[in-house]
Order: structure tokens, then C-alpha cells, then sequence
């Protein structure tokens, strides 16, 4: 399985790196922004994206909307510091399959990214 990891801050790639081998994910791309996102994808295929929302030159959002606008079925999940309800039903109508809240806990990301890919298998 290989997935693409979104965020700003390279530390927090790294956590995210290195959570995902609870998930048993060991091929992971990384990207800084949402314009590095979309080019990513559309150039390889990838089981999951795991988004940061708030970042410079391209929101997490606004890259969730073009990948999906380019016909990129990919799954999906947003995870930020954005925790309020409006916030996590914007994502899920642009396209997000998924949600999770920084800071979290490598055993909760390895299964909603379980949860995730489980959903879209079906």
C-alpha cells in the first residue's frame, strides 16, 4: 500500500510517516502544500491521502476539491487542528472521505485509516 502525506510542517509528515506503519502502510510519498498534493496525484496512484487543512499556497481543502474535480477517486482523509462540526461537514462535501483531529494517537489514525479504506472497498 502506498499513501501520500500533505502537510506543511515536515515533523509532523514524519509522525505521520512513521504512524502509518501501524497501518500497515510502508510506501509513503510526501508533499508540503495543496498544489504539491494535486500534482502528486495526478501523477501516481496512491490508497490513501492523509490532508492537513491549513497550509500556505493551497489549502488542504482547495486541494481535496481538485483532486476530486480531476476525476481522482482516491481516499481521502483530513487531518487538522479544525475540530468544529461545520468545519468537518465542509470537508466531507469537497470530498474528504475522512476526519481526524491533531493531536492524535498512531492506534487511532491506523484505524480510521482502516475505517477508511474499508468504506471504499465497498
Amino acid at each position: 500500500m502506498k499513501a501520500l502525506v500533505v502537510d506543511d510542517s515536515e515533523t509532523t509528515r514524519r509522525i505521520l510517516v512513521r504512524s502509518l506503519v501501524k497501518a500497515e502502510i510502508l510506501s509513503c510519498d510526501e508533499a508540503a502544500d495543496g498544489r504539491e498534493a494535486i500534482t502528486a496525484c495526478l501523477n501516481n496512484e496512491y490508497d490513501v491521502v492523509l490532508m492537513d487543512w491549513n497550509m500556505p499556497n493551497m489549502s488542504g481543502l482547495d486541494a481535496v476539491k481538485a483532486i476530486r474535480s480531476a476525476g481522482k477517486q482516491v481516499p481521502i482523509i483530513m487531518v487538522t487542528t479544525e475540530s468544529e462540526k461545520a468545519r468537518v461537514v465542509d470537508a466531507i462535501k469537497a470530498g474528504a472521505n475522512n476526519y481526524i483531529c491533531k493531536p492524535f494517537q498512531p492506534d487511532v489514525l491506523a484505524a480510521k485509516i482502516k475505517e477508511t479504506l474499508l468504506k471504499a472497498d465497498t
